[in-house]
């Protein structure tokens, strides 16, 4: 018998080769010639469409996309099209799909009325032979695999990476990665090896064994991090995780936290993680049990380090150790995080 999380630890452990694959030249190529594309088009805002761990990695591609090609982005809510029957004007939009299996009806059909509309349409997909990847007029592999368990752990880091080398494909005109960016991109799989090596998140799981709900937190880039370690703590521990913006915690739900709630706080070197400097202090004087991910120490806290790399690149690498921590905390609770009850792999929405 296979025993519990081997499935999940196993999908943890091949991020690095995964990262080495998508920057290889066959997969590096095949972004950079949908960037071009892009690029040509020069669409004037775009819109992301993606569902559960998937959202995350959409909200990721906003931010990357407001920040570095000045673009309005955001994310569709597809509910909009298939309950409500609307049919938003998009024509000057890329509308970007991103989803592991590419199997979501829902998905599929934002898609194709934003393609009717006069959208230019992208699929980023695990699964270059889905649903989603045939309505899209352009389409991306991430490259990643079979992934054995539920939990999405290999698949969501490879659609932050993906993401990351479109923008900076669109960026540079033609679709090509600069030799810097290229160099950077390129320290990734080592850096990330050197993360997931780290026993720490093991160390830590005992601690919130028998914790009632928890906090997760961060800042710009590292809150679509925030949310994603705490859906992964809910789906694989059926822990109760709130994620907020270091901004929003502080506008009410700062509330709620004290020493029996648990604050995971992804704290990065960039302006994002400057900006949690206002935050960390408010949560020590509510005595808050607060754990950081980030490269730096912060008094008060107990820290999961993390390799310093610029703030674009650390959700690649943060994520890491907070999925680390859900598989341990998970299997501490007597739970199969593999499998975890009710859930299935595809979810199809309408």
């Amino acid at each position: 018998m296979t025993r519990a999380g081997a499935g999940m630890a196993a999908d943890i452990d091949e991020q690095p080769a995964g990262y080495e694959r998508l920057l290889s030249t066959e997969h590096a190529g095949a972004i950079a010639r949908v960037a071009a594309v892009v690029a040509e088009r020069r669409p004037r805002h775009v819109v992301f469409t993606a569902r559960g761990t998937s959202d995350h990695a959409a909200l990721y591609g906003a931010y990357l996309t407001e920040i570095r090609l000045g673009l309005p982005a955001g994310l569709a809510s597809p509910s909009v099209v298939t309950v409500y029957g609307a049919r938003p004007d998009l024509s000057d939009a890329l509308v970007v799909g991103v989803s592991q299996s590419g199997g979501s009806p829902d998905l599929a059909e934002v898609l194709r009325t934003a393609r009717a509309s006069g959208a230019l349409t992208l699929a980023v997909t695990n699964a270059p032979d889905s649903r989603l990847a045939d309505v899209a007029e352009l389409s991306v592999d991430i490259a990643a695999g079979h992934e054995r368990a539920v939990a999405a752990t290999k698949t969501y880091t490879a659609e932050l990476l993906a993401l990351l080398m479109l923008v900076e494909g669109v960026r540079a005109g033609d679709g090509a990665l600069p030799a810097d960016e290229r160099a950077a991109l390129a320290a990734l799989p080592e850096l990330a090896a050197r993360t997931l090596a780290d026993q720490t998140p093991a160390q830590l799981a005992p601690r919130y064994r028998f914790a009632g709900q928890l906090v997760t937190t961060g800042r710009g880039y590292a809150y679509p991090t925030a949310r994603e370690a705490a859906l992964k703590l809910m789906e694989t521990s059926y822990l109760p995780a709130l994620a907020f913006s270091g901004a929003d915690l502080l506008h009410g739900p700062l509330a709620m936290t004290d020493p029996d709630v648990p604050v995971l706080a992804v704290v990065g070197s960039g302006p994002g993680g400057r900006s949690m400097g206002e935050v960390l202090p408010r949560l020590g004087e509510r005595r808050a049990d607060v754990v950081v991910v980030g490269s730096a120490d912060v008094e008060g806290a107990t820290r999961i380090a993390v390799p310093e790399v610029d703030e674009r690149y650390a959700p690649l690498l943060d994520i890491l150790p907070l999925q680390r921590l859900a598989l341990a905390l998970a299997l501490a609770r007597g739970e199969d995080p593999d499998a975890p009850r009710g859930l299935k792999k595809v979810t199809a929405t309408m």
